[in-house]
């Protein structure tokens, strides 16, 4: 198993009111609109994530959007793990848009790291956005696939990778267990399931 790091530009709107001002959440912080990630689509690393794997991380993710625990740092770091010291944002919301997945990013203004990403986004700064997972991927095709063990970790703003490719270290598997709690293994458990149920 593998930390996969993936990167693509990130395609945003900010969310502005009727008045055309930036739109706060409830706790005074701006809101950025975009898409977080493709499926089925060949990425800048050379692979592709089968939507069925990704449509099943993206019901597990909820869980977090919806305890407010969907953190991600600005730059990537090279544990599995988010360490809370260094987040910059909070995913509020996610969905689908066909084969896209979209969401709303809450950028955490009073954080360090945050508030470098709000002055990013305040002067039109072109950045990435990079999910980071553990995984594996099987090769066809000169085509990377990624594989029925992939689990979802968060998303990170990044800039362009200096190395193509670059994004992909070992990782022990029980590092799983420091990742997520028990309960939300279970939750994990239930929607995989729930996924196969659907599937008949």
């Amino acid at each position: 198993m593998f930390l996969l790091k993936e990167y693509s530009t990130f395609e945003y709107k900010k969310d502005l009111d009727q008045e055309g001002k930036q739109k706060k959440s409830k706790y005074g912080n701006m809101l950025v609109t975009g898409v977080l990630q493709r499926a089925d689509t060949l990425n800048a690393n050379g692979r592709i994530y089968p939507k069925n794997i990704l449509e099943r991380e993206i019901e597990n993710y909820k869980k977090l959007v919806r305890e407010r625990r969907a953190t991600g740092t600005l730059d990537h770091e090279n544990e599995p793990v988010v360490e809370l010291k260094n987040v910059s944002h909070v995913i509020t919301e996610v969905w689908w848009e066909g084969d896209v997945v979209k969401g709303t990013v809450e950028i955490l203004e009073n954080m360090d790291q945050g508030r470098q990403l709000k002055v990013l986004f305040e002067n039109d700064i072109k950045v990435g956005i990079s999910s980071r997972g553990l995984g594996s991927v099987e090769t066809k095709n000169n085509k990377d696939i990624v594989q029925d063990d992939f689990t979802l970790i968060c998303w990170d703003f990044v800039s362009e990778p200096s190395t193509p490719g670059a994004f992909m270290s070992p990782v022990n598997e029980n590092i799983i267990k420091k990742i997520f709690t028990k309960e939300d293994r279970i939750n994990r458990i239930a929607n995989e399931i729930l996924n196969l149920k659907g599937r008949k």
